[in-house]
This record gives C-alpha cells, structure tokens and sequence, in this order.
C-alpha cells in the first residue's frame, strides 16, 4: 500500500470535523488543508493548561482575575459619581438631569454588555481548549459589532432624547439639561462600546489587569476635562477656567475619557498583550464567528432589556411621586444619589462574578465541571463576606457617606433611609450578582434571560407599585398629567416603599440563582 493510500486511508477513519475546534478562516475554505485543533485538558496539578492562567491555583486564579476588575468597576462608577457631583454643584435641575441620562447611558450600556458576554465566554472556552485562532476570531468580529452596534446605539438614543424626557416628567429646566448631556453622549458612544467589548475580551483571556490602564486614564480624562469645561468648584478647589459649559462640559469630559481609553485598549489588543491578537483579516466579517456572539447575545440583550425597561418604569413610578407631592423632579434626583452611593456596594460582587464567569468558562473548556463549581462557590463567598460589610456601613452611617457625595438638604435627608434598606440585603444580592455572572460565563444565558424576566415583572415591580402608593402617571409637555395606571394599595410608604419592593426582589432573586446553581444545569450548554 502506497502511503497515499494509506493516509487517504486514516483520514477516512477520523471523526469529521468540528467547525468550532477549527480555525474560521480554514473553515470557510481558505488555505489548502483543514486543520484540527486537539482539546487541551488540565495539567497534571489540577490547574489550568493554557492562557494566562496557566500553572495557577484556584485561589491564585480568582485573585488575579477579580481585584482589577473590582478596581475597574469602581473606576467606571466613579465616571457618574463624578458627573452627579459636579451637577450637584450646579443645580437640582441638573443633578435630576445627570440621574435621569444614567438611565440611558444603563441602555448603552446593555447593548455593549450583551457583545460583552457574548465574546467573554466564547474566548474564555477557546482558551481552555487551546483554540488561539478561534479567539482571535472572536476578538475581531467583537470589535466589528461593537463599532456597529455603537454608531447605531448612539443615533437611536440622540433621536429619543426628547421622548424620554417627557416620559420622566422631568422640570423645564431639568429637561433642557438632560437633551444638552444626552446628545453629546450620543457622539461618544462607538468609543464607549470598543472600550468596554475590548475589556470582556481581555477577561475571557483571563487579563484582568491591564484593562486597568485604560480604565485609569478615562477616568482622569474624564475627570480634569469635566471639570475644567463645567465651570464648576469642586471641594475647594477654585476653578480657574472661564467656560462655564455647565452639563454639556461634563458630558465633554465623559465622551473623552471614553475616546482616550478606547484608544489605549485598541493598542493592546492590536500589540497581543492578553496573549490573543487583533488582526486586521479577523475584521473581516464571519459570519459563523458572528453567529456564535449574537447566540449569546441576543439573550443577554433580552436579558438586560427587561432588566432595563422595568427599572425605567420605576424611575416613571419616581416621577409620578414628585408629581403626588408637588416637589417636581426632586425625588427622582434623591433616587438617583441613593443609586450611585448603592452602586459602590454591588462591585466586589461584580467583581468576583467576572472571576467566576471567567473560570467557569475556562475550566468548563478544560473539561472539569468540578473545579468550575468550586471556583463559583468559592468567588460567591468572598462577594458575600465584602458586601455584607459594606451593608453594615449603609445602615451605620448612612449619612456621612451620602455627605462626601452632596450637601443639597433633600439628599441628606431622605437618601440615607434608602441606604439603610439595600443595606440589610446585602449578602442575597451578592448571591444573585455572582450566581448570575457566573452562568452567564458558561453560556446558560436563556435561563438567566428568563428568570430576570420573571423577577422584574412578576416580582419586582408589582412590589414597588403597590408599596409606594401613587398611581403611575407621566406629564406631558403641555404640562397636562395623564395617569396610566391608578394605585389600588392601601400602602403608601413614598419612595421608601420603592426601595422596600426592589431590594425585597432581590432576596427572592439570589435564592432563584442559588437553586439553578445546585441544580447545575448552568453547566451543560453549549457555546
């Protein structure tokens, strides 16, 4: 037999080919011999085989994944406190403004976080089975979406602007100021969307620590650019510039903070320093790699979309307490503080969710199911630990923390009241935070999808209607307030009920999240 025969021979034998073991571009024909990529198991100690968590131990792996990220987290909140503080200093009008576009910018958000997910858990698989080619992929056809999805995401919110406001009840002047800051952001937008897909591919390669550079320098962009165009004071220091841009100089400032960070995370990607490169042919569109990010996708957008809507309802609901009162837009702008000063709270559960999306997924491509519930038992337990202190602090001193943010009278006020209420549910929300992360990472984004859904709607928000007490209404811009649904509870606790209804929600959510976890159905799909 001639040993063309007998190569002819072994290749009819084999198995037929995966396309998602493959390289894309010699699944779509190019090149003269297809290629099969062997899955990489675990190393003889039990850790990682390949990546950059290769030769790591658990406990190692989850460190050096959630600290950065923990660090990121509080520097990207710490771009709204910023804008909410130097509003503050402004007026109550464009405080409500700036709370009422962190609604918006949430919208942008969900759009970037669904690519996000998506390309986390398709890098992190085709890490633990030793596919570069396949990452690579998915790292260009990332940033390909992202720059779509970003021009199109920016064009719809700068058109609905006007709509939202009305749909708020928002003052004349608190509406002015959100159109002003809502159309620059819109321009900013494809930047925000490159940065933050870039960072979600960094983690899925298991790099949580150089995204921090880029995250650093947008926030110090952010910073001094918001700062010097506002025309705002700020803790003493005298503002020695003559701009006066008011909401419209912060929204400068966040639009490029995020153009400078999207810049130096594109350079990383480019120079291949999360050990998966950007290729100029991987920008190229793929359309089974596309296929693979919008599987996932779509159900995560679903996901965060009903999250989002059904929160919107409750900044309408908030909107429709002013309007009871009497007080305007004012309780939207203690809400929206309330929210800020509680999104400290939820980033070591952010945090340590990413670790555990990360190792799940990696571990899962690896082929062990066991050290990947291990890694999300043990990244839920330091979330907890973290968070139930800083619900301690929410209901000891509320009102010195909500002091280093405003010194407006109604913040001080009423915010810490709220504060004392999401503090008491500290520890179920980390649950439902890692829980949630963690099958997201391995792919289980239907179910997750599903679940949100049904908390938002069936829980969540009936909860904070019928405890709040006043019927859902909106005013138009004639000034002519139309009630969309009247109140039939008894109950009316105001905002605290609100509170009350959401953070309640959330106890439910986290023993939801923490019976799929134990089922351990999480781990079974496929990517």
């Amino acid at each position: 037999m001639t040993k063309d025969h007998e190569h002819r021979r072994k290749a009819a034998l084999r198995p037929p080919l995966d396309p998602e073991t493959m390289d894309p571009s010699e699944e779509a024909g190019v090149g003269s011999r297809r290629v099969r990529v062997q899955k990489c198991k675990l190393a003889p100690d039990g850790t990682l085989a390949t990546g950059r968590l290769a030769g790591l131990s658990l406990n190692a792996a989850i460190w050096v994944l959630s600290w950065p990220v923990m660090v990121e987290s509080f520097l990207n909140s710490f771009v709204g406190l910023t804008d909410t503080a130097l509003a503050a200093q402004i007026g109550e009008a464009e405080t409500t403004a700036i709370g009422a576009a962190s609604y918006i910018m949430w919208f942008i958000g969900l759009i970037i976080m669904a690519l996000g997910v998506g390309a986390t858990a398709l890098i992190a698989r085709s890490i633990g089975k030793g596919r570069q080619a396949v990452a690579d992929a998915v790292l260009g056809q990332t940033v390909l979406l992202s720059w779509i999805s970003g021009i199109l995401t920016g064009l719809f919110i700068a058109a609905a602007a006007g709509p939202v406001a009305s749909l708020l009840s928002l003052s004349t002047e608190a509406a002015a100021a959100f159109d002003d800051y809502i159309f620059v952001i819109a321009c900013g937008v494809p930047a925000a969307s490159m940065l933050f897909t870039l960072i979600a591919c960094a983690r899925g390669a298991g790099d949580s620590i150089r995204p921090l550079w880029a995250m650093m320098l947008r926030n110090v962009v952010n910073l001094l650019v918001s700062w010097v165009l506002s025309g705002v004071d700020v803790y003493g220091f005298s503002n020695p510039f003559s701009f006066n841009m008011g909401v419209t100089g912060i929204a400068l400032g966040t639009v490029c903070g995020d153009i400078a960070g999207s810049l130096l995370i594109l350079s990383m990607a480019i120079s291949g320093t999360w050990g998966i490169r950007l290729r100029r042919k991987r920008l190229r569109p793929h359309w089974h790699t596309i296929r693979r990010l919008i599987r996932l996708g779509v159900p995560n957008f679903l996901e965060t979309l009903g999250m989002w809507i059904g929160n919107f309802i409750v900044i309408i609901l908030v909107g429709s307490l002013s309007i009871a009162s009497g007080t305007n837009a004012e309780l939207l702008g203690v809400h929206v503080v309330a929210i800020r000063v509680e999104a400290f709270s939820f980033l070591p559960g952010f945090a340590m969710g990413m670790a555990a999306a990360t190792l799940a997924g990696q571990y899962l491509g690896a082929g062990s199911e066991t050290l990947a519930r291990k890694a999300v038992i043990r990244s839920t337990i330091v979330a907890a630990a973290i968070m139930a202190l800083m619900g301690a602090a929410f209901m000891l001193i509320p009102r010195q923390i909500v002091g280093l943010i405003s010194d407006q009278a109604s913040h001080l006020e009423q915010v810490p009241d709220l504060l004392r209420i999401c503090g008491a549910v500290q520890v179920p929300f980390a649950v439902a935070i890692a829980f949630r992360a963690a099958m997201r990472g391995a792919g289980d984004v239907r179910f997750v999808m599903i679940l949100t859904w049904f908390a938002t709607y069936a829980l969540r928000l009936p909860a904070a209607f019928l405890l709040c007490g006043a019927d859902l209404v909106f005013r138009t811009e004639g000034g002519e307030v139309i009630t969309l649904l009247p109140n039939p509870s008894p109950i009316e606790w105001g905002l605290n009920g609100i509170w009350i209804g959401l953070c309640g929600e959330m106890v439910i959510r986290g023993m939801i999240f923490a019976a799929r976890f134990v089922h351990g159905g999480w781990m079974k799909n496929k990517v």
